[in-house]
């Protein structure tokens, strides 16, 4: 089985609202579908299932949120990574593109109702986010991000290098992206209010109950735990980067490329005046991200990539992230003390986009969520569950597929486009004259 960090040690797990009473399974159960993985993607399917009258059992191996929707930064962008609009349209074809592109872009609206429908404690906060220009040539960026994005109907505008400078608190920036309909959370606390929200629905939830084995048994399935089994018409896999075992191959369909969180102490009432004022996410404009926000105890918690000695060394690791943070915000006047730290696993797919795998009659599973885990994995429930419902398999808004490994390349592609990034950066903001931060 992978060793997985503790999760423990996330700020996560020490401020989140409790977890709602589970038990394992015992015994057998009987299910219209079953859903495996109690994250955010298998909460939402079951979720939206349960509204509807359909009798859900969900499976989880551990405890609910436990891999990536316990241990991710807690941001709330509902964009794709990596690729454009024009870039995803190109790649993924017609009428495929389009529907995910609406999905994606309004995951938001689904996340903000969700959380006000069952009174979900998870310090949500809808303040929007900024990806800034790091330099002044990235601006041409920025504007065609904010045309396409505003063409599909999500709302965001372009700042200038006084605008940005009002948002975020940082003097190094040239202008950016504002999206106004972005958010973040406490992530641990939104997986727990979604599973509390399934079985207030009438779904019924068991935590350490890995599943071995799926059968066909009848004219259903037989997922088996080594307690117990759940009989269902339907199978839903939604483990994502944490799949262990439970259906032959589906582990090898994507690649893991892991990720680092870590908050601060709580910083000061004037500093946080002065850092972050309006309470948004920012992200730095750089391929090599630095990604942070507030947490609702003022603490600054911030996400970077692995990559040589950062990750590995861990008082290392601190102060990069330390001399990053003080870089962008000069009127931090206070060191800084790193109270948590922890890592999360990504399911990577070349294309950054979730992949829909029909693994056999009446089961189905989904991967490769890529990183874009609360937005994504909170509308994936809406496919997911129409999928069970009957929708026609050509009116999903992801294309169902046979079960595909991941290509060799991925094994280390993710860290060499890192580090191409980390250059392309650097040679950017020589060009521009901009100015670069420690450990560039």
């Amino acid at each position: 089985m992978p060793e997985f960090s503790p999760f423990e040690a996330t700020l996560w797990y020490a401020t989140a609202a409790p977890a709602p009473e589970t038990s394992t399974l015992e015994g057998t159960a009987k299910a219209d579908v079953c859903i495996v993985g109690g994250g955010y993607t298998g909460l939402t399917t079951a979720l939206e299932l349960a509204r509807s009258g359909v009798k859900v059992v969900l499976l989880e191996a551990q405890e609910i949120g436990f891999g990536g929707s316990g241990r991710n930064a807690g941001h709330c962008t509902p964009t794709f990574t990596h690729y454009s609009l024009p870039e995803l349209r190109k790649m993924l074809g017609e009428p495929w593109a389009e529907r995910l592109i609406q999905r994606q872009t309004r995951a938001n609206d689904r996340v903000a109702e969700m959380i006000s429908r069952y009174e979900i404690d998870c310090e949500w906060q809808q303040n929007g986010y900024v990806m800034a220009a790091h330099t002044p040539s990235a601006m041409k960026t920025i504007e065609e991000k904010a045309r396409d994005y505003n063409a599909v109907g999500a709302k965001t505008r372009v700042l200038d290098k006084r605008e940005v400078e009002a948002v975020t608190g940082s003097p190094r920036f040239h202008g950016g992206w504002f999206h106004s309909e972005a958010g973040h959370l406490n992530a641990l606390g939104y997986a727990r209010g979604l599973a509390r929200a399934v079985i207030s629905e009438g779904g019924a939830i068991y935590t350490h109950s890995a599943v071995a084995k799926v059968e066909r048994e009848g004219g259903g399935w037989a997922v088996k735990t080594s307690e117990g089994r759940v009989i269902a018409d339907k199978v839903i896999f939604g483990t994502g980067a944490y799949t262990v075992g439970g259906w032959p191959g589906l582990d090898k369909t994507f690649k893991i490329q892991r990720v680092f969180v870590a908050a601060t102490e709580p910083l000061r009432e004037d500093t946080r005046h002065a850092v972050l004022p309006q309470n948004t996410t920012i992200h730095d404009g750089r391929g090599d991200i630095f990604v942070y926000k507030y947490n609702a105890e003022g603490r600054i918690v911030a996400s970077m990539f692995p990559m040589g000695r950062r990750g590995r060394d861990l008082a290392y690791t601190k102060k990069v992230m330390a001399d990053r943070l003080k870089w962008l915000h000069p009127q931090i006047d206070q060191d800084i003390r790193w109270d948590y730290f922890w890592f999360g696993e990504l399911d990577m797919q070349y294309r950054t986009v979730p992949r829909l795998y029909d693994l056999a009659p009446g089961v189905v599973a989904l991967t490769g969520l890529s990183g874009r885990g609360v937005p994504t994995g909170s509308m994936l429930g809406g496919i997911l569950s129409e999928w069970a419902l009957g929708v026609p398999d050509r009116d999903l808004a992801l294309r169902l597929e046979p079960l595909t490994a991941a290509p060799f390349y991925m094994n280390f592609g993710p860290q060499l486009t890192l580090r191409y990034y980390r250059v392309r950066d650097w040679l950017t903001a020589k060009r521009d004259h901009a100015a670069l931060p420690p450990h560039p």
